[in-house]
């Protein structure tokens, strides 16, 4: 049996494989964790409306959710970077997995005592094994075939990422909004509980427990070749000395801020009186719409990054959206409608890219980049924050403003601040 040499994620180095075949099926597994991660980071755009109408809370209350979601990446970051470092991609994927579960069994109890402050933690726990998860799969990706088409091969399997997005608000519709609206969960004599939050969680509790079990029993090719690889100025020791990765860390924070800041008001937009006045439930089903758009356009980036360069094809993305989201400012009805929700197809290829485009050439510093980079996320944080504040004070439709400043910025990044250069 011949031995297969592949191409790292710095261009020239090699990894040893049993078989090309090995890749493929590391790929196709690893499908299935990018669906899972986003499948539950949308049910957050259930959560939200549904738990502000259990607890009554503000626009900036209810994006606590996010808050903590999100903050998970900012503290476990680079930890997780570290941990991946040291027992590899594969054991880092099983450990984020279980931390995962663990989260999501959190919300029976938080559902059961009607206790706001244990969905918070039960989120940042789901989150932080989320976390460990993204720091060991994302850089496994990249390194799993040639450089040259390694935001292409990431494009794609954040298409199945977007996969889980699609579906989820349609299971979070069913069992959560449209159970909590016909009177499922008045089990008690409460007149408004969050029992509907149960039964979804305690399936994927069960479903990630047993992801785990599978991919510690997988024989997976084991990526070695970022601790020996080449990089760019290999003298220097410090991931923060590569102006494309801070630059792309600061495009991830806003970029994720963005995505997540119009995917947590979809729900609430869409009831506006002047753009479609629809109930909770019924507006659910069209967040689909969002997320499906960024399913569509990740495969079809995947295609057309192989041929055109991504840092332009980003740019040119972010100009889209820029667009779209003033026309929902300034419009009413559908035309505000449809206009927000085709954001998401430019929202599509985004991350995946600048994903790719900060990790680039930085050899045995990939680990390190990777944990830096799912810091920044932490914008999922911090942004739907500022925009509920905004909400609560100027109004959810103008509070839109501040994603379009973020866009600014990553068209920016594409055009000029991916470029690989060494401080």
């Amino acid at each position: 049996m011949t031995g297969y040499q592949g191409l790292n994620a710095d261009e020239g180095d090699y990894v040893n494989r049993s078989e090309v075949t090995g890749n493929t099926f590391a790929l196709v597994a690893l499908t299935s964790l990018f669906f899972m991660w986003g499948f539950i980071s949308c049910l957050n755009d259930i959560l939200i409306p549904h738990l502000k109408s259990v607890f009554s809370l503000n626009y900036a209350q209810a994006m606590l959710i996010q808050f903590c979601f999100f903050g998970a990446y900012f503290v476990i970051s680079l930890p997780a970077g570290k941990l991946a470092k040291l027992v590899g991609y594969r054991k880092g994927i099983v450990t984020g997995l279980l931390i995962a579960s663990v989260g999501c069994l959190l919300f029976y109890p938080a559902a059961s005592d009607l206790n706001y402050p244990l969905f918070l933690g039960a989120l940042f726990v789901l989150a932080s094994g989320i976390t460990v998860l993204q720091v060991s799969a994302n850089p496994y990706v990249t390194a799993l075939g040639n450089p040259r088409t390694a935001s292409s091969r990431l494009n794609l399997t954040q298409a199945f990422n977007s996969l889980g997005t699609t579906v989820a608000p349609f299971f979070g519709s069913v069992l959560i909004l449209s159970a909590a609206a016909t009177g499922m969960e008045q089990i008690t004599d409460t007149p408004h509980t969050a029992d509907s939050v149960k039964l979804p969680y305690l399936l994927l509790a069960i479903t990630l427990a047993l992801l785990a079990l599978i991919f510690s029993q997988l024989k997976l090719p084991e990526i070695s070749s970022h601790a020996e690889g080449k990089q760019v100025n290999a003298g220097y020791a410090s991931v923060w000395s590569h102006s494309h990765l801070v630059l792309g860390a600061l495009g991830i924070f806003l970029y994720v801020g963005a995505e997540v800041s119009i995917g947590s008001f979809l729900v609430n937009f869409l009831g506006q009186d002047n753009v479609a006045g629809l109930e909770e439930a019924d507006a659910a089903y069209y967040i689909a719409f969002y997320w499906g758009g960024a399913m569509i356009g990740r495969f079809i980036g995947s295609a057309v990054m192989q041929y055109v360069n991504p840092g332009l094809v980003l740019a040119c993305n972010a100009a889209g959206a820029i667009a779209l989201i003033a026309i929902a400012i300034l419009g009413d009805g559908a035309l505000a409608m449809w206009s927000i929700l085709l954001v998401g197809l430019c929202n599509s290829i985004m991350f995946p890219t600048i994903f790719s485009l900060a990790i680039n050439q930085l050899g045995h510093l990939t680990s390190q980049g990777s944990g830096v980079l799912c810091l920044a996320i932490v914008g999922g944080a911090l942004i739907p924050l500022l925009q509920g504040l905004l909400a609560d004070s100027i109004g959810i439709q103008q509070a839109f403003v501040l994603p379009i400043a973020c866009y600014f910025y990553i068209a920016y990044y594409g055009l000029k601040g991916s470029k690989v250069r060494v401080k």
